[in-house]
Parts: C-alpha cells; structure tokens; sequence
C-alpha cells in the first residue's frame, strides 16, 4: 500500500513561484510511475507532469511545458514540482499520483492512476 502527501501550495502571486512536494511512504519509487493532476474550479483533473516508470524522461503537458519542473529525492522518497512563470490559470488543486501498470499512451489519464494524495491548493491571484 502506498500512501501520498501533497504540501507546499498557497496563494502566489502572477509571475510568482511555488515548489510542491509529495512524500510517499510504503513503496520502492523506481517500481511506480509518478505523476502529478492538478483539477481546476470546476473542471475535470488533468495531467501536469509525470516520471514513467522505466524510462528516464520526464513528462510534462503542453500547457506547464518550460515553467513546471519535476525532480525527485530518492532517500526521501519525495517528488518536487517546481512552478514558475505562475498564471491565474494553474489555480487549482494539484494531486501527486501513483501507479505500477501505466504505459506511455495512458500516462496523462487520471482513471489509471490506483494510488492517490489528498490534494494541495495552488491560488495566483494578484
């Protein structure tokens, strides 16, 4: 069983930066494909950034592409996504995701994920 914590979110203004953390207990890492989701006001969950398992590239969407960067801390068991250049719309709350079985054509699919954190807010609002 894994568990996930998200900390490190708050309110920022545009331009500003935040970095989240999500610390995970009861896993080896490099067994997991690690993600991150972020949900916006009213919107569906949608795909940030990821680690594949198996593949040392890392993954990010269109929309953080260049501001959002991921990073990790394997003896602490804690993945980083450092956000910069933030807009009003990265407002959200952002998850960190676990899973073993996700291949590369369901990576940004937040159904396949099995294990999942309680969530942090992120506000940009000047």
């Amino acid at each position: 069983q894994v568990q996930l914590a998200e900390s490190g979110g708050g309110l920022v203004q545009p331009g500003g930066s935040l970095k989240l953390s999500c610390a995970a207990s009861g896993h080896t890492f490099s067994a997991y494909t690690m993600a991150w989701f972020r949900q916006p006001p009213g919107k569906e969950r949608e795909f940030v950034a990821a680690f594949k398992r198996g593949d040392s590239r890392e993954y990010y969407s269109d929309s953080v592409r260049g501001r959002f960067t991921l990073s990790r801390d394997r003896a602490k068991n804690t993945m980083f996504l450092q956000m910069n250049s933030l807009k009003p719309e990265d407002t959200a709350v952002y998850y960190c995701a676990f899973d073993r079985g996700i291949i590369t054509s369901t990576l940004r699919l937040p159904q396949q994920y099995d294990y999942w954190g309680q969530g942090t807010q992120v506000t940009v609002s000047s």
